[in-house]
């Protein structure tokens, strides 16, 4: 199982983030503060390092100049509420493989994962996922129904994702709104039914079931 490190202090987001790691099978610890995200990344093995830049303590251009000074090759997305150019260039240049703005949707940080991670395997599997005649391909965002090209807006494209990594189990619309709409999501809201709607239309109406309250399944 793959692991996770998150080095978040904001407790709503790390919690987010961690919740939505794990459904899709991640291991996952959490560090709040950059001295002990620097500690865990140097002395416990994990494959991937989701670092905030705003950390207390020692901030996350510290935490990841002071890894890539140690020789660490960990893959690091950087995180941050900050819009400058410049700071995003600094994280690049100073080692980060990726770096994301706030606020984010989870399904986009997994996407970013999921690729960096694929990078650094030697195994070269492609990244396409498929359930019976549904096809994803996760780098171009492209979706088949057998042999029929399908066109889907990029939540769509999140929402079938999620749909087929998780196929047979039953999807919460929390979980939903969660994953596809980001840690702003209003939990009263139909936008995840309407997208429901809108995939059963252009993947099929008999391919995602509602369970009566509860959520959807694709089945």
């Amino acid at each position: 199982m793959a692991s996770v490190l998150i080095a978040e202090d904001e407790a709503r987001i790390s919690g987010f983030v961690e919740k939505g790691l794990r459904a899709a099978g991640f291991a996952t610890r959490i560090a709040p503060d950059g001295t002990m995200a620097l500690h865990l990344a140097q002395t416990d093995e994990f494959d991937l390092l989701v670092l905030d830049v705003n950390l207390p303590g020692m901030d996350g251009f510290e935490v990841l100049e002071q890894l890539r000074g140690s020789g660490s090759r960990m893959p690091v997305i950087m995180l941050t509420a900050r819009v400058d150019v410049k700071d995003t260039v600094a994280g690049l240049e100073g080692g980060a493989d990726d770096y994301l703005g706030k606020p984010f949707r989870f399904d986009e940080l997994l996407a970013r994962i999921r690729l960096r991670m694929r990078k650094d395997d030697d195994t070269g599997a492609m990244p396409t996922l498929s359930h019976r005649d549904l096809t994803l391909d996760i780098r171009t965002r492209e979706a088949r129904v057998g042999d029929r090209r399908v066109e889907l807006s990029a939540r769509e494209f999140a929402l079938a994702e999620e749909f087929v990594r998780n196929h047979g189990q039953v999807l919460s619309r929390e979980q939903l709104l969660s994953r596809v709409w980001g840690y702003d999501f209003d939990p009263g809201s139909n936008v995840a039914d309407v997208y429901v709607g809108y995939l059963r239309q252009k993947l099929g109406q008999d391919r995602i079931e509602t369970v009566r309250g509860v959520g959807y399944r694709l089945t």
